[in-house]
């Protein structure tokens, strides 16, 4: 699978102890080669203005290059929880234009494509970033996608938090889907919305849920919504936080999940929106489980795996919430 990623991603708070750090593209990579899974790379390119402003507004675009072209250590933004430093405006416009890349080299190519970038993006909003997140990566890859060629894309979240931001850019063609913990941060992703667009949020447990019935869950959800929405691309946020162990999220999944997690995103691709599918990388802060995750996600074409478990092991809230999902694509 092709990988889009970019040097300057690992400016970002470089030597500042967080957990979205350098490590998370860098350290990554460095495994991945050693794996022969980073044979066919892409280089990124800076997302333009006019790119940033389908998603996000003349005034929060205006503030972020204020307030990081005065600052000379790193800071928290003042919109909300999310550090930046001096280099964090060009490495996030940088993000951006590596996802713009994905979705235009998957679309061009008719096959997976996987934007190795940071710092991530889905609780970026119109108006603020937070939550790690500077501008909206997976949502403005959308909005470059449908510039170009129209459409409807979709947008599917399996990170373990809720991308509030990407569900503020949904509408006019762009449609949601999330599973995320609650109660957990940012404690948004309740709605489900059906008109035109779709807007579908499943909470799991933030206990836990097996793995077998996470698998379930977005099997039964991608059939569902891609029969609905019937994208002409899709887009993944991409995070990783929701395996065991994770630091910032845990929902105890087991790592191989990715593997069947990617291969039912490319059967539905293939069906529905000939093989445009960009995964962007969200979370994920154990570096060891990130990279085995992205692994299992770029060797997914040659892989087979065992789908899911039946639905009657999927825990009641969350089947009752998912069959509601799952009866309101019906309507």
């Amino acid at each position: 699978m092709l990988v889009v990623t970019d040097a300057l991603y690992g400016d970002h708070l470089r030597g500042i102890g967080h957990p979205e750090s350098p490590d998370r593209v860098e350290v990554v990579a460095v495994r991945l080669r050693e794996l022969g899974l980073l044979d066919r790379t892409l280089a990124a390119r800076d997302a333009t203005d006019d790119e940033l402003l389908t998603v996000h507004t003349q005034r929060y675009l205006d503030l972020v290059k204020r307030e990081i072209e005065a600052t000379d250590s790193a800071r928290y933004l003042s919109t909300g929880d999310v550090v930046v430093d001096s280099r964090s405006l060009d490495v996030a416009r940088r993000a951006a234009g590596g996802a713009i890349v994905a979705i235009e080299e998957a679309s061009k190519r008719q096959q997976p494509a996987f934007a190795l970038v940071r710092p991530p993006g889905h609780h970026a909003e119109r108006r603020r970033g937070m939550g790690f997140c500077l501008f909206n990566n997976a949502a403005i890859a959308a909005r470059a996608y449908q510039a170009t060629h129209g459409g409807r894309v979709m947008i599917v979240d399996f990170d373990y938090h809720h991308g509030n931001g990407t569900q503020d850019a949904a509408g006019n063609g762009l449609s949601y889907l999330s599973t995320h913990a609650s109660p957990a941060y940012p404690g948004t992703g309740f709605e489900i919305e059906i008109a035109e667009d779709a807007i579908v949020n499943v909470p799991l447990p933030a206990t836990g849920i097996a793995t077998e019935a996470f698998v379930s869950v977005w099997e039964r959800l991608l059939e569902a919504y891609a029969r609905r929405v019937r994208p002409d691309a899709i887009v993944v946020s991409a995070g990783f936080d929701y395996v065991a162990g994770d630091p910032v999220g845990d929902l105890g999944v087991d790592v191989p999940a990715a593997s069947s997690l990617a291969q039912a995103l490319n059967a539905i691709a293939q069906e529905y929106a000939h093989g445009r599918l960009a995964y962007v990388l969200e979370g994920g802060y154990d570096i060891a489980a990130l990279t085995e995750s992205i692994a299992h996600v770029l060797s997914s074409e040659t892989r087979v795996t065992q789908s899911g478990a039946e639905a009657g092991s999927i825990p009641s809230p969350v089947r009752e919430r998912l069959d509601a999902a799952i009866a309101a694509a019906g309507d």
